[in-house]
């Protein structure tokens, strides 16, 4: 077996590692579309208003919360740009790939449906189960491009402090989970901030809106895999000379 994300071992039961990728998307995906619907219909935390920041901090938070409890299950991807990304580059094996992005939209779909049960028609209807739908004015190009950077982004932090050694292990959850508060701030006043293509698909399954469906795919599946090859390609470097003079050393 190798390692994977957050001290994970790539090569285990697939049944594990697929619920686990399944329960962790289903609570990402529930926190913040949870969140995104009740401010869409009015509703409130404890008597206190809602607004984007509550929904950024809703993501961030649970995937801070998720990297830390099942990081080392599974490697915690909970998103299919990171899946893709990390088999692209070699570092995660093809032949997990189908289990992990099924898992992945599974739970985004079940979390779409436990919404619309939590909040009912006006959830649906209203808020679109808090699917990411593109603002007035902005192309499905738009998206793809917003998502893109975005998400280029977040798989970076990801493959950086999550696959090597020198990032202290404590740090990872932090990194990861405010990261993704900052993307969807960032992306949300233009294309909603899906950054995750389950993210995006399980509401607009559920809410039977598919506005701009390819770009909220295609996007962040872009700029995750081009992270992952800067990294690998030029920011990982670092390692190189370390390892070559304690070869040295052993010769």
């Amino acid at each position: 077996m190798t390692e994977g994300l957050y001290g994970s071992r790539t090569g285990q039961n697939l049944v594990r590692v697929a619920v686990a990728e399944l329960i962790g998307t289903y609570f990402l995906v529930l926190a913040g579309t949870a969140v995104a619907t009740a401010a869409v219909i009015g509703r409130s935390i404890a008597g206190a208003g809602l607004d984007s920041l509550a929904v950024a901090l809703a993501f961030g938070l649970s995937l801070v919360a998720l990297v830390n409890a099942l990081g080392h299950v599974s490697g915690c991807h909970l998103n299919p740009a990171v899946t893709l990304a990390l088999a692209a580059t070699g570092t995660f094996p093809w032949r997990y790939v189908p289990s992990y992005l099924a898992a992945q939209l599974v739970g985004a779909v079940c979390a779409a449906l436990t919404v619309w049960s939590l909040h009912g028609g006006a959830g649906r209807e209203q808020a679109v189960l808090g699917a990411t739908l593109p603002v007035d004015g902005v192309s499905s190009v738009g998206v793809l491009a917003i998502e893109a950077v975005v998400t280029f982004f977040l798989v970076l932090t990801i493959v950086s402090v999550a696959t090597d050694s020198r990032v202290p292990k404590a740090s990872a959850g932090l990194a990861v989970g405010f990261t993704l508060a900052a993307c969807v701030l960032i992306a949300g006043p233009l294309s909603g901030g899906a950054v995750n293509p389950a993210r995006a698909l399980g509401p607009m399954i559920v809410a039977g809106r598919f506005d701009a469906a390819w770009a909220y795919v295609l996007g962040p599946v872009l700029g995750g895999v081009l992270a992952a090859f800067v990294y690998a390609r030029f920011l990982g470097e670092g390692r190189e000379p370390a390892e070559a003079e304690a070869a040295e050393r052993v010769a």
